[in-house]
């Protein structure tokens, strides 16, 4: 019996209650990673809008954004950039600093990872309250990257992620969505 895409990936992401802490349900890819037909029509599903169109980079978000990320690449023959928290990368950076829920973090990529005028795909697993994902929307757009998009496995709506950074003119792809937190 064949699935449809929503019903393959809603049955192969699991859900912590709990973690990291009290009232979180974490929604965890790692078993969606470990299911081959689900991993490839995620990743195949991310990929289709932009199949055939010009895309230069695709810049993933440390660490579930480097796996897909770097799948989503290599089907678009596009180089990978990886975004990645401060003191991670051997080369020259460039940093921008964001607010997390208690504080502040800070993440970088190479100074030389995109040039101006390159057309970057952002990717991670997930989107919730779009810190990260803004901070790293910035970035890209500091070095003159062009945002085709931003795309994420999981949408957790209520959060609003994906309003930060529409707001910011990048438009948001997303494949399926666990309401609440």
């Amino acid at each position: 019996m064949k699935h449809s895409l929503e019903e393959t990936l809603l049955a192969s992401i699991r859900t912590i209650p709990d973690y990291p802490k009290p009232g979180i349900l974490f929604r965890d890819i790692t078993t969606l990673l470990g299911n081959a037909r689900a991993f490839r029509r995620a990743v195949d599903e991310l990929v289709y809008p932009y199949a055939g169109g010009k895309v230069d980079k695709v810049a993933g978000i440390e660490a579930r954004g480097f796996i897909l990320g770097g799948a989503v690449a290599h089907q678009l023959s596009a180089g990978f950039v990886p975004i990645r928290k401060k003191g991670k990368l051997p080369h020259e950076t460039v940093r921008i600093a964001y607010s997390l829920e208690y504080g502040l973090d800070e993440m970088e990529m190479h100074k030389d990872a995109i040039a101006p005028g390159e057309k970057v795909i952002l990717v991670d697993d997930l989107i919730a309250t779009g810190g990260t994902a803004e901070a790293a929307a910035r970035l890209i757009q500091r070095m003159g990257g062009d945002i085709v998009a931003a795309c994420f496995v999981i949408d957790l709506p209520d959060l609003g992620g994906r309003a930060r950074l529409e707001a910011l003119g990048v438009p948001v792809r997303t494949l399926v969505a666990f309401e609440g937190h």
